[in-house]
């Protein structure tokens, strides 16, 4: 078993779609990551009726990192719904990205799951080459 199946394999359980009451609807996106030292972290999403407090997985599994650990340093990341990733799809959103580097930005070097099938990955640094920490912190 290589290291995406095993992050595949431990978020896969976490996807159970389910509107938790008339204002919450969770677990529809699931994730796993690998932090630097090698442990794994799960998260899923929670979406609410007020859009502002929504949270994806990739920032729950980023949160429960920093909680268990204190790290902020991530080698891979995939997140998918009911089927692993296959195209875009498994690209973290925006806030995901902005939030991924601003943990760290080494975290430019994390490896995106992008297609499971064919083990196609992309860094978050090609996806987000000019961030704007990266300027003012020159």
């Amino acid at each position: 078993m290589d290291i995406w199946e095993k992050l595949y394999n431990t978020a896969k359980p976490l996807y159970r779609p389910a509107e938790l009451n008339e204002f919450i609807y969770a677990n529809n996106v699931v994730c796993a990551l690998e932090s630097k030292s090698g442990k794994i972290y799960t998260g899923y999403c929670v979406e609410m009726a007020c859009g502002t407090i929504n949270l994806c997985a990739e920032r729950v599994a980023l949160l429960n990192m920093l909680q268990d650990s204190s790290e902020r340093e991530v080698k891979r990341i995939i997140a998918f719904r009911d089927t692993p990733p296959s195209g875009l799809d498994g690209l973290p959103c925006g806030g995901c990205r902005e939030t991924l580097m601003q943990f760290s930005s080494n975290n430019k070097n994390t490896e995106i799951m992008v297609d499971y099938a064919k083990r196609e990955t992309v860094t978050l640094g090609e996806l987000f080459p000019k961030w704007w920490g990266s300027i003012k912190s020159k």
